[in-house]
């Protein structure tokens, strides 16, 4: 597969970017050399191979999860936090509706 210089002004267009000529030349080739390398890849014999979500093996690292071990941010303070509030209702911040 390989792109004309008609079709890279038309997607330039539709991407509604102004390329001059010479970047028109340009592109044409380098588009070209992309698509070869994605046909390179078509051609890989990938039977049996497990598709994979990432090349590096990522582990994210959780905190175990316990309610309270922290004072200060375990929880537990919804009464503190709600003394501050202009107005409270059943635990809750009352804020006034904005959606009509």
């Amino acid at each position: 597969m390989s792109v004309s210089e008609k079709e890279v002004r038309h997607v330039a267009k539709l991407a509604r970017l102004a390329l001059s000529d010479a970047e028109i030349d340009k592109m044409v080739p380098e588009l070209n050399n992309i698509l070869g390398w994605v046909e390179q890849l078509g051609e890989v014999n990938t039977d049996g191979i497990e598709p994979l979500t990432a090349v590096i093996e990522n582990h994210t690292r959780l905190r175990d999860d316990v309610v309270n071990a922290d004072p200060l941010t375990g929880g537990g303070v919804r009464d503190d936090i709600l003394k501050n509030a202009p107005d409270a209702q059943h635990g809750f911040f009352a804020v006034p509706k904005v959606i009509e």
